[in-house]
């Protein structure tokens, strides 16, 4: 639902470049594959900010094409684009959520910002504020 493939181009100097088909916005650099895949993640939670500061709901991500790299983020950042999107499809603002949960401006705004760690029990106390509820599966890897 949420985990992006990556693809690599070599660039004219040492590295790769990284981009992704389902978030164009991002864009990022390794030194070689490994460090562009541990790159991945960070440029990818810079991205989904990008998504909460322009107001727009975050895609999910499609299948991967032969050649690319599937980035599997964390379980926290899954639960912040849950929570964001169900705000965009109710047409919520941040302030709006800060209401409903009864809490300050940096809690509320922390819940959907993807720079931040939050607990995932915060998150799931939103997500049921809003009539949703989180469902956690492991697979193998």
């Amino acid at each position: 639902m949420y985990n992006y493939a990556i693809r690599f181009e070599q660039d004219s100097t040492p590295g790769l470049a990284v981009f992704c088909r389902d978030l164009p916005e991002l864009n990022s650099y390794g030194d070689d594959r490994e460090h562009a895949i541990s790159e991945a993640v960070d440029a990818i939670e810079v991205t989904l900010s990008i998504y909460v500061d322009q107001r727009r709901p975050i895609p999910e991500s499609s299948e991967p094409l032969p050649g690319e790299q599937v980035i599997y983020l964390p379980a926290v950042t899954v639960a912040k684009i849950l929570l964001w999107n169900t705000m965009m499809e109710r047409g919520m603002r941040k302030a709006d959520l800060r209401r409903l949960l009864g809490v300050h401006q940096s809690q509320g705004d922390r819940l959907v910002d993807f720079m931040h760690t939050s607990k995932m029990e915060q998150i799931e106390a939103a997500l049921a504020a809003l009539g949703k509820r989180l469902a956690v599966t492991v697979q193998a890897a």
